[in-house]
């Protein structure tokens, strides 16, 4: 059974992406301590809320050097969801700049929309569009809808870090991201039914080969 540890830091429905887990079959611990951080072999860093939220908590539980150890130089994998997903980034201009954790080179901006059909936040089932193949998504996976909740998104410097994005008031804007022992989705996969699933199973399996 594959453990799986979920990074607890008070600003996530903690809850919804345990049970996901232990759907397809994974052991799941929910911890904020830095050394069960250290000993992780698979992390998820879940998040809801504003990105200076975000980071404080993880800096309050003292996790962001952890995090970093056991990803950048132990290369072990990391799954960021929604805000989660924002905090892998170098920065965030939401309200204000906020350094990230520097996983993803990148930075977090604001939604914008120039017509009426579109809503800032951007709620509900979209079209999620895969850039690449890869472990997320595969060659005949063209689009899968998924559950998004968000107000800001992550821009990747290197656009081969993107692995989908939506189409949105006329713009491209990544929702997930996949580079080696790195992966982030914007969207609920915990949220989207078999297809979130189906994303999830995937994914762990790739971190066990």
């Amino acid at each position: 059974m594959t453990e799986i540890t979920v990074i607890d830091t008070g600003i996530s429905n903690i809850a919804s992406v345990r049970n996901a887990f232990t759907r397809i079959g994974c052991r799941v611990i929910t911890t904020n301590s830095p050394d069960k951080v250290l000993g992780a072999n698979i992390l998820v860093l879940p998040g809801v809320g504003a990105y200076e939220q975000g980071m404080n908590s993880l800096r309050k539980y003292a996790l962001v050097e952890p995090i970093k150890q056991r990803v950048m130089k132990e290369n072990i994998p990391i799954l960021g969801i929604c805000l989660g997903m924002q905090l892998l980034a170098e920065k965030s201009h939401e309200h204000g700049l906020h350094a990230g954790l520097g996983i993803v080179e990148g930075t977090v901006v604001g939604l914008k929309t120039n017509s009426a059909d579109f809503r800032v936040p951007n709620i509900g089932w979209y079209d999620v569009i895969s850039n690449k193949p890869c472990v997320m998504f595969k060659e005949n996976d063209r689009s899968t809808i998924f559950y998004h909740v968000h107000s800001y998104y992550l821009e990747c410097t290197d656009p081969d870090d993107v692995a989908a994005h939506i189409e949105f008031s006329g713009k491209r804007v990544t929702v997930a991201i996949e580079r080696d022992n790195v992966f982030g989705m914007q969207f609920h996969p915990e949220k989207s039914q078999d297809d979130g699933l189906n994303l999830l199973s995937r994914i762990v399996d790739s971190m066990n080969n």
